[in-house]
């Protein structure tokens, strides 16, 4: 069994310590924003506002084991506990007259919120920053395309017009503008140009190392790296496009990787005999389930939506910068959730990383799930469906999934 790489020990140490550069400014007076995952980021980054991703820190709650103490606290206080779970704990930490912001020293509070509205329960929770603890909300639209090319992942680097709509994309561009018009008065900065075109620059940079990872670990045999070694590699790095820091991260976790491929290591101590995709957010709260069935069947993880998306969703080259940001956003949400965008990417990469089966956790908010279960089926993939809310703890019957999986994996393995 081959240890947790260097790459995943260096990320979590780097995110300790901006987290506490965070915290500092905040302390020093300087606006915080909250920005949910599917939010243009890179805004902020080429502005030098300080802000923090919503679901990376639910993440940290959850890990801490603190996510059913927060949602009891929510309902507590009178508000739902059983939807948007992931997007409520960053707001429950901040909430009522025993908040203590979470772990890592607590979450200062946000001078700003920023997310898609990609439903309504998603449009309440952020608008509960602003009616509950004064902080405003910045919601971007979230539009549709009537004509969906089901290969995006072929054209979204340079032919993203094509792929997503001109439409959509004006409207981003156009929202884009409002946000920058906001962030500037409150911060009393002005966003350059040029300064957002080195952004894009390297955060594209960064998805040319996560394509070259991907593809190498899709290859490998036997898989070098467990998925949840390879989550907090990806993902920390991706809280940091823009920076140099964050392409030596990628580039550092690609070297790693091909070290491990051609020493022939492989993730499990025991023979690789399963290989298995898993569809779905983090279960954050217990990452050992990632490594629970290597022993029993031989069964590995190799395959998560953190790394496909890095390696897939987020390069966009063009002369306009702001466009091309535009591009990256408006239709990530389909590329995860929407059919055809989803199902035939998930088939995609199955069919690259020679997975064996598929386990898909399918949340309350999981509409469209059913639609990629039924594309990979229809594939000849084997998908088992856990119905799990991976920032509930509360709900997480581990006996219960473990029993589950156990004989599902019987099923393949026979």
């Amino acid at each position: 069994m081959t240890d947790r790489p260097a790459s995943a020990r260096a990320a979590l140490d780097h995110q300790r310590s901006w987290f506490a550069d965070v915290q500092r400014r905040a302390a020093d007076g300087e606006p915080i924003v909250l920005a949910n995952a599917d939010a243009p980021q890179e805004i902020f980054r080429a502005m030098d506002v300080p802000y923090v991703v919503n679901q990376w820190w639910a993440s940290i709650i959850g890990a801490k084991r603190l996510s059913g103490a927060y949602l009891s606290r929510l309902r507590g206080l009178g508000f739902p506990d059983t939807s948007e779970q992931y997007n409520s704990l960053a707001l429950a930490g901040l909430l009522g007259p025993d908040a203590d912001g979470g772990p890592w020293g607590g979450l200062p509070r946000p001078s700003l919120v920023v997310a898609e509205t990609s439903g309504d329960v998603l449009h309440k929770v952020f608008g509960a920053w602003e009616s509950e603890l004064g902080v405003p909300y910045y919601a971007f639209e979230s539009a549709a395309e009537p004509e969906v090319p089901v290969n995006w992942w072929e054209l979204m680097p340079d032919r993203w017009e094509q792929a997503i709509g001109p439409a959509r994309i004006d409207l981003m561009s156009e929202e884009l503008l409002g946000l920058i018009r906001h962030v500037e008065t409150l911060t009393g900065r002005t966003l350059r140009q040029s300064r957002l075109r080195e952004v894009m620059r390297l955060s594209n940079e960064q998805a040319e190392w996560n394509r070259r990872t991907r593809d190498l670990l899709a290859s490998a045999r036997p898989c070098p790296v467990r998925v949840s070694d390879v989550i907090p590699s990806v993902m920390i790095p991706q809280w940091h496009r823009g920076t140099q820091w964050a392409v030596d991260a990628a580039e550092r976790l690609y070297s790693e990787v091909r070290e491990r491929v051609e020493a022939g290591a492989g993730a499990a101590a025991e023979p690789e005999r399963l290989r298995l995709m898993w569809i779905g957010r983090g279960l954050w709260h217990d990452m050992d389930f990632y490594r629970r069935f290597e022993r029993s069947h031989g069964a590995v993880f190799v395959w998560s939506m953190y790394l496909a998306l890095a390696a897939d969703a987020y390069a966009r080259y063009g002369d306009d910068p702001l466009r091309a940001l535009a591009a990256r956003f408006c239709a990530f949400h389909d590329q995860m959730y929407t059919p055809p965008w989803s199902g035939e990417w998930y088939t995609k990469e199955a069919r690259s990383h020679g997975v064996h089966g598929v386990v898909h956790l399918v949340s309350a908010d999981s509409s469209n799930a059913w639609a990629t279960s039924r594309c990979l089926r229809d594939a000849g993939f084997p998908v088992l469906e856990i119905e799990l809310e991976n920032a509930d703890a509360r709900a997480y019957d581990a006996d219960e999934v473990n029993g589950r999986i156990e004989r599902w994996l019987d099923g393949l393995a026979s």
